[in-house]
Parts: structure tokens; sequence; C-alpha cells
């Protein structure tokens, strides 16, 4: 089914961008161009040819791995620079996952915490207080977020840098430190998502009669929890996470352009804009990659911590 869905997702990538506003080679060649030069200049890039056989010549050559050759290095003289499309997102690819695990380090661990501490003390004034705190996170959008981080962190408090620009030879200590507050807006927003789904997992467990007997048999508040409930949330709770590590490299584009952070999304924000189609048809592809593999293997652990979902009735 994750074939499946990634053929069918592929599908709905390259029809998006059949529908792309403006055309690569008016835009490179400028509006003073013949048409005949224009036709040629597409001729010469392929855009000429139905877009049926673009798709079937550009999905048989994923398959193989290969993503196409990017337009960018293309102009109007002739002179052809253009690089592999994957040799251009690796590097940010690099990147965008190095942020990710940044951010998930943090924020998986801590949404598991607060998620089981809230449910344990439910309706206290520590969780009351937890929930009004994610629930004012949840409400604010990222970009809102990292501008209010970079006001307080990086302008009137110059704490860490406000631009989180980095390349290959950066230390990993330096990279880390220009890293800080892009990490720092993608956990606040993830652990109050994370928080939330976990709390109620757990506490929807917790009113299932075979934790009333474990409560009967005198099992303490944190017993019940850690030993008898956990073990049977973890199905849901993996789907959060894997959904929220998903969001972590694909919804990270905002956080990227916010921050000029080199990743994979500032990337395809680039390449729309020049309509760059080899590089955003392989950008967006990865995105879809990542949500099918994630949620997959979410699934998985679903079914290695609960055995029956192997034999549905």
């Amino acid at each position: 089914m994750g074939i499946v869905t990634l053929f069918v997702v592929s599908l709905i990538i390259f029809s998006a961008i059949e529908y792309l506003p403006g055309d690569f080679a008016k835009n490179i060649l400028g509006q003073a161009a013949t048409e005949e030069t224009t036709a040629a200049f597409r001729r010469e890039l392929g855009l000429d040819q139905p877009a049926v056989l673009r798709y079937g010549q550009w999905i048989a050559a994923v398959v193989q791995g290969d993503l196409g050759t990017s337009f960018s290095g293309r102009n109007a003289s002739g002179v052809d620079r253009s690089r592999q499309v994957m040799d251009l997102i690796a590097p940010r690819l690099r990147n965008t996952l190095f942020l990710a695990s940044l951010a998930a380090v943090v924020a998986v661990p801590l949404s598991l915490l607060l998620g089981i501490s809230t449910a344990l003390y439910r309706n206290s004034f520590y969780d009351r207080s937890v929930n009004m705190t994610t629930l004012t996170t949840i409400s604010f959008p990222e970009f809102f977020v990292a501008y209010i981080l970079i006001l307080f962190l990086a302008s009137l408090y110059p704490v860490f840098p406000s631009l989180a620009n980095v390349d290959a030879e950066t230390p990993l200590g330096e990279r880390f430190y220009r890293a800080a507050l892009p990490a720092l807006t993608l956990t606040l927003v993830i652990v109050a998502h994370m928080m939330r789904m976990t709390r109620a997992a757990i506490i929807n467990l917790l009113a299932s009669p075979y934790i009333q007997m474990a409560r009967l048999s005198g099992a303490s508040p944190t017993e019940v929890i850690l030993k008898h409930a956990l073990p049977n949330a973890w199905a849901p709770i993996a789907t959060v996470i894997a959904f929220n590590l998903a969001y972590l490299v694909v919804g990270v584009v905002v956080v990227e352009v916010v921050f000029v952070y080199p990743g994979i999304g500032q990337l395809m924000v680039d390449a729309v804009a020049s309509r760059d189609i080899p590089v955003v048809q392989g950008c967006a592809l990865i995105f879809a990659m990542t949500y099918i593999i994630l949620n997959l293997i979410a699934d998985i652990i679903g079914i290695i911590t609960n055995p029956r979902l192997l034999h549905p009735k």
C-alpha cells in the first residue's frame, strides 16, 4: 500500500507542477525572446513533449534512483552547467535531517514525559497549566513563533544568531549553535501536539476494564500507567510521533525560510521561484517518501507492541 500510495502521490506532484504559473523557458530567455527561440529552448529541455510521456520518463528514472537534471545551470547562450538533482538535494537533505534530529532528540522525550505526567495527575493545577501552555503554542503558526524567538533571543537578548547559515565546513559545535533557534521553534510546535495526543491516548485507556482491575488489585497510579496503560498506548503514540517526525522534515519549509537555513525546504522554495521543475519534483517526492516511510514504521511498531493487530476479528 505504501508503494501504491507513493505512485499516486507522484501523479499528484507531476500534475500539480504542470499547472504552476509561468514558464521556465520564457523566464530564462526574457520577454524579448522570439517564439522560435522559446520553442527551440523548450525542445532542448524536453518540455515540448506530451505530459504523459514526460511523466513516464521521469518515474522510470526515479525507480532507478535518478531524479533528473536541474534546469538551473542552463541559460539562453547555450551554456549548460546543469547539475543532477540528487547532487543538489543530498547536502540540503543532510542539513534538514540534522535540524529535524536536533529537534526530535529534545521534543520526543519531553512530550512523552509531559503526556504521561499530565495523565497521571489529570485535572490538577499542573495538568491544566501544561494544557493551557501547549494549547497556546498550537494556536501560533510556526513563522510567528520563529519571529518571537528571534526578537527575544537574537535581537533584544542576543544569545543565538538570527540566521542559521551553515555549510559543509561548519564545525559541529558551531552548527549546533547556529541551528539552535530553528530547532527550538520546531520543538515548541511539535511538543504540544505529541504531548496532548499522548495524554489523550493514556486517559482513554485508563477507562478500560483491565485498568480498573489493576487499580482494585492495589496497584499505584504510577504502576497503573507505566505497567498496564503505556504498553497498550504505544500504537497510537507511535503514530503521533511518526506523524510529527515527518512534519519535522516536511513542514520545516517555513522555518528554513525564516532563518535562511540551507535545507531541502529552502531549496524547494528557490526551485519554485526559478521554475526549476526537476528540483521541485525531486523535493516533493522526498517529502512524500518521508511521510509514507515514517507512517509505515509507526504501523509496524503498533503491530509489534500489540500482536492482536495481526489477527483482527
